[in-house]
């Protein structure tokens, strides 16, 4: 398959989880692909895993997020797609969250984002397709997720809005919103693996589709919409997410 032959896509958190399998189908779908991550060490061996070229950026900082796109420049010109994927996750009741843990979530899932968007923007090409990844939790005001579905909220209304403002570049802005997902976030955010398969069990009773997605699933609509099948579509908030959003029960 060659729908993105020749194109250029950066995947922000891309070496593991819906950023790894995301890369893994871009490439399989003829892109040249760059990931990004945190940790040399992940990126590296994710990188050699796919055939991407890996860079080490925190998209908390925007002095990584200048030095990415300096590389990306100096090592492959020009940008046609770009996956804001890059986010984490910090829950709490809303009485007890702190400003530490606003300020983590908002600065990767919500500032971060922003500013990687608008500092790659000299470098998208002409017809490029943005895709940010957002969350369910923006809509269904699930407990203990007040600071992240807020970040999420907020993804979604900048989507909207540089949907509009980049429209005359033909540059296409677009967002996903999962719902549960086999991901290792959960491990990441410290729950241990008891309380993963209890939540685990419990949410996926919800999902009427009776299982939770996967990071390949997810992966094949992000090709979608980097590619010119999508190329009438741009401001639009895809839900992938089994039908959760359906149950009055998450509502």
């Amino acid at each position: 398959m060659t729908k993105l032959n020749g194109k250029v896509a950066v995947v922000t958190g891309g070496n593991s989880g819906i950023g790894y399998a995301s890369a893994k189908d871009l490439i399989e779908n003829g892109a040249r692909v760059i990931i990004t991550g945190r940790k040399a060490e992940a990126v590296d061996q994710a990188a050699a895993q796919l055939g991407a070229t890996g860079i080490v950026a925190d998209q908390s900082k925007l002095s990584d997020i200048d030095t990415l796109v300096d590389q990306v420049k100096a090592q492959f010109g020009k940008v046609d797609v770009l996956f804001i994927n890059a986010g984490v996750a910090s829950f709490a009741p809303y009485e007890v969250l702190t400003e530490e843990q606003f300020d983590y979530n908002m600065n990767i899932n919500f500032k971060g984002a922003f500013f990687t968007l608008q500092k790659f923007l000299p470098i998208l090409n002409e017809g490029a397709s943005v895709i940010n990844l957002s969350s369910i939790n923006a809509y269904t005001g699930m407990p203990n997720t007040a600071v992240y579905a807020a970040s999420k909220a907020a993804l979604n209304s900048l989507t909207r809005t540089a949907a509009f403002e980049l429209a005359p570049k033909k540059i296409r802005v677009n967002a996903v919103c999962p719902g549960p997902v086999n991901t290792p976030i959960f491990g990441k955010i410290g729950m241990d693996e008891t309380t993963i398969n209890e939540f685990g069990g419990a949410m996926q009773d919800r999902v009427p589709l009776k299982r939770f997605g996967e990071s390949e699933d997810v992966a094949k609509l992000i090709t979608f919409l980097a590619s010119d099948d999508s190329s009438f579509i741009t401001g639009s908030e895809y839900v992938i997410d089994g039908g959760v959003n359906l149950n009055p029960i998450l509502n």
